[in-house]
């Protein structure tokens, strides 16, 4: 297997983000799935909630990245019912690991982030790449053929001890600027935050407003 051809695969559209805050973790992912050069959807959904405490973003081939988030959602189900509480993000990302690297084939490649908060509330935020190679980030990541103009945006801007607040704005900008630069992301935006509060999703007018009020 070549993994500079895995690597290329998976990042072909769609751009992610992932921000660490001080109260908890902020994802962002556009909503556009392309075949080649086709826009194929603009709708596509590559933020899902796994539990309360975890959510993941995904960017790659839309079939194999969906196979992979279902197993991991059935796995969350079944922890939660045998230890009473929550898969942990870094749990996830561990089982995640190994479900790339036992599944990885001509079914397709994915690269995933995953985030929340830990067993004791602490955020938490990782990047795996399409064979299952995990790395912990301390401040914020993205994926996917748009990582390069969110990464120097959220560089210029990142703060220890943003808020969720402020991470939504600005994974909300490292999205629209990824989305200038790049024909593989579009659609709309989808923003969540992970707190002591829970899973939260926002709406577009949620998220334009505190972009407004912040910029």
């Amino acid at each position: 297997m070549d993994f500079k051809q895995v690597s290329e695969s998976a990042m072909k559209g769609t751009t992610v983000v992932g921000v660490v805050c001080s109260d908890g973790i902020v994802l962002g992912a556009d909503s556009r799935a392309t075949a080649g050069d086709f826009i194929a959807s603009d709708v596509s959904v590559k933020l899902q909630k796994i539990n309360d405490t975890t959510g993941i973003l995904f960017a790659g081939v839309m079939g194999y990245a969906q196979y992979v988030v279902k197993v991991l959602k059935v796995q969350s189900e079944l922890y939660s019912m045998t230890e009473s509480k929550p898969m942990s993000p870094s749990a996830a990302a561990s089982l995640l690991g190994f479900i790339l690297r036992e599944s990885v084939s001509d079914m397709g490649y994915a690269a995933l982030v995953v985030g929340g908060l830990s067993s004791k509330g602490v955020p938490e935020l990782f990047n795996l790449d399409p064979i299952g190679g995990t790395e912990k980030e301390a401040k914020y990541t993205s994926t996917g053929i748009g990582m390069a103009s969110a990464l120097g945006y959220l560089d210029g801007v990142y703060a220890a001890g943003i808020s969720t607040q402020e991470g939504v704005k600005h994974a909300a900008k490292a999205l629209q600027l990824a989305m200038k630069r790049s024909s593989g992301t579009g659609g709309n935006m989808r923003i969540a935050s992970i707190t002591k509060k829970g899973f939260k999703e926002y709406s577009k007018e949620e998220v334009d407003k505190l972009v407004k009020a912040q910029a």
